[in-house]
């Protein structure tokens, strides 16, 4: 017997998804615990107990084991990293301190930038006496203007000797040009802090721009000690309980890759959370033959989507945290505070929902816990669209009354509404924000979402699945059948994949050509990246690889770029460099017209080439998908609001833990899973597939 497991750790469950070689699937969740590690082990214990096996034995026979955490997303945003000391060129200690203009609003969203009581929320990754200025210079072509003094910086290295320093980020000026200041740095530091985890700047984020360099740095040392640790023990722990193969760990780009492989940059994987999501998507995609997907993820604090188009996930080259610009590759997932959590409040006589969440503990008003202000799930509960007896498979009672005594206090009282009504008013703000979400990552981005498929995961996506497909013009949207661990699914269904990012400058003004030696420059720029991605991945043991190349481009004077692949269908073999160059630069200026607007780009200009990007992937075995389900059985009907808190409506429920292949119901109905519940509107109806997604078509 063969296991394949996806693990995802969050906020407040663990999830793991497990396929036998069949291809016959199960959803575990275990609570989050402290050390993380904890709630893997507890969720891989629950899997042995089904199938009857002992621990060991079970662990015995995993064949694949992807995972997903926010343990490093979370010390970053909790100020919890190591201790880091960070080295960098005189005159430039400063960087983190100044950023860019907007360093203090990064990562806030629209309503808390308005609030400057906000602007002062992060402070630098690393405080100011924490940084080293070393002398020596480097100019932007490499050459060595100010030689590095070793003895002089070994020398005041010594002071930081007892001062508990866990990491090092080195970051030195134009070391992506030429690195050898930072090499010399680095031989002194480990001399000098034996043990400290080091990071060098021209390693981990090759790209031009001081302030996001040194913050990517810095980050990347900060999470270096936690996330060694936390994994190096999970991986032993399992290893010693006779698992054979090693963990693959999903990055913020979408490919998973051994731990060993990742080691030394624990920063490519801050979001590997949301990014496993959207490729969970992607991989029900492929099953079901959809391409353009909009993958929503609903859990307690926020609202998260992705969007796919022709089989591929939207990108970023980097993401905004704690305050600071981190130049990692990441599949471009958007996020606002809106979930299960959500408080609802009366401010000015105007009803407001999040970003602010009553979180895990307390809780909502029917958690019990000592939440006193009304949330999303106190709103679905009394509308009719939550069981009070069978939340999270009936392993949590919630309690009515306290939802509608907290709804009625904050909401219906102030406003002078019934407290049905006041339920359906929280359920409608909410709904209106995430759809203002969905059109802003598509219609403002020059997509039309009516040619999009929505699929909905998280504990509360389904049941806000059928007022988005609505809002945005959908007939239908998706369930898949690992909903409400879609992010472990993703991980246990993902390639191999490892990004490489090579700087590259190359300024052409008006509409001046390259020449044949920067062209030649910039081919064996791309062949390098696309050796060290292959030699990285081989010791992964990947099979079939293949690299996707793209080159970082803009209208010259700009801040910000495209990434846009290189060349003719993506081919790494190229004999026409200057062919290739103006099909990427045609494919430039088309893809900014679609982002920003016909008549935006302006060739005139001229262009600026900032690196090569090359994404090497490799496939792994994953398990043939069985839909091998249970009949939606029906247990009764309750009242349920949808579109009138006056009317409710008479509504049927059927639950299952997985739908069997072919049964289909009509609406009006809600279909209760263990850990989610999916609403059916009137006049709608829903069928399962083969692999047990369940598709909901909202017209006859």
């Amino acid at each position: 017997m063969g296991f394949f497991i996806g693990t995802d750790v969050g906020g407040t469950f663990t999830d793991l998804w497990v396929a036998e070689r069949d291809g016959r699937a199960r959803v575990f969740k275990s609570p989050t615990t402290a050390d993380v590690m904890g709630g893997v082990i507890n969720a891989v214990q629950l899997a042995a107990e089904h199938f009857k096996l002992d621990f060991k034995t079970f662990c015995s026979g995993i064949e694949r084991f992807g995972h997903g955490t926010t343990v490093g997303l979370n010390a970053l945003l909790t100020g919890n990293g190591a201790p880091t000391l960070v080295i960098t060129t005189a005159g430039f200690g400063d960087t983190l301190e100044i950023g860019r203009m907007r360093r203090q609003t990064a990562g806030l969203s629209e309503l808390e930038v308005c609030d400057w009581m906000l602007h002062e929320r992060y402070a630098p990754l690393v405080p100011r006496e924490r940084v080293m200025e070393v002398v020596e210079r480097i100019d932007a072509n490499g050459r060595v203007l100010q030689k590095l003094n070793e003895e002089a910086f070994r020398t005041d290295l010594e002071k930081w000797r007892r001062r508990n320093v866990e990491a090092v980020a080195i970051c030195t000026l134009w070391a992506t040009t030429n690195p050898v200041h930072e090499l010399s740095l680095e031989r002194i530091v480990r001399e000098t802090l034996t043990g400290a985890f080091v990071t060098l700047s021209h390693q981990i984020s090759p790209v031009v721009g001081e302030y996001a360099r040194m913050g990517t740095t810095v980050a990347n040392a900060m999470l270096g000690p936690i996330a060694g640790r936390y994994l190096a023990l999970l991986e032993s722990t399992l290893r010693d309980a006779g698992m054979r193969v090693p963990i693959l760990m999903m990055t913020s780009a979408g490919g998973v890759l051994p731990t060993r492989l990742l080691n030394d940059r624990p920063a490519v994987a801050i979001f590997s959370g949301p990014a496993a999501g959207v490729m969970g998507s992607i991989a029900v995609g492929k099953q079901r033959g959809e391409r353009n997907i909009l993958s929503v993820d609903i859990g307690g604090t926020s609202f998260d989507v992705g969007v796919i188009v022709n089989g591929q996930p939207m990108m970023r080259s980097s993401i905004d945290l704690a305050g600071a610009d981190i130049s990692v590759p990441s599949i471009d997932v958007a996020s606002i505070g809106a979930g299960g959590g959500s408080l609802a409040s009366v401010n000015f006589g105007d009803l407001s929902v999040g970003p602010q969440s009553a979180g895990a503990n307390p809780g909502p008003a029917c958690y019990g816990r000592g939440g006193l202000k009304p949330t999303s799930t106190d709103a679905d509960l009394v509308l009719g669209v939550l069981d009070a007896d069978y939340f999270i498979g009936g392993r949590m009672k919630l309690d009515v009354t306290r939802a509608k005594q907290a709804i009625e206090e904050h909401i219906a009282s102030p406003l002078g509404i019934t407290v049905p009504a006041a339920a359906w008013g929280i359920r409608e703000v909410l709904d209106n924000k995430m759809a203002d979400l969905l059109r802003r990552v598509t219609i403002e981005r020059g997509h039309d979402p009516r040619d999009f498929v929505l699929y909905a995961n998280g504990g509360a996506g389904p049941s806000h699945a059928w007022v988005l497909a609505r809002e945005l013009g959908l007939d239908r949207f998706v369930i898949p059948a690992a909903a409400t661990a879609q992010s472990a699914f993703g991980t246990a269904n993902s390639d191999l994949g490892l990004t490489v990012t090579r700087p590259y400058y190359l300024r052409l003004s008006g509409r001046v050509e390259p020449t044949a030696e920067e062209l030649n420059t910039l081919l064996e720029t791309i062949n390098a990246a696309i050796y060290d991605a292959n030699t990285a991945l081989a010791l992964a043991d990947a099979v079939e690889l293949h690299c996707e190349v793209s080159l970082a481009l803009r209208y010259r004077g700009q801040a910000h770029n495209l990434d846009v692949v290189w060349g003719e269908s993506n081919s790494t073999v190229v004999t026409d460099a200057k062919s290739a160059f103006s099909k990427t630069i045609a494919r430039f200026e088309s893809a900014y017209e679609t982002v920003f607007g016909k008549g935006a780009g302006s060739a005139d200009a001229g262009f600026e080439l900032l690196s090569v990007r090359v994404i090497g992937k490799g496939q792994l075995p994953i398990p043939d998908m069985v839909g091998e389900g249970e009949l939606m059985q029906e247990i009764g009907k309750r009242d349920v609001v949808f579109d009138d808190p006056a009317k409710p409506v008479a509504t049927t429920i059927y639950r299952t833990t997985l739908p069997r292949p072919g049964q289909s119901v009509s609406g009006p109905c809600i279909i209760e899973y263990p850990g989610q519940s999916v609403v059916v509107p009137p006049g709608a109806w829903a069928a399962a597939d083969a692999q047990g997604h369940l598709e909901v078509r909202l017209t006859a």
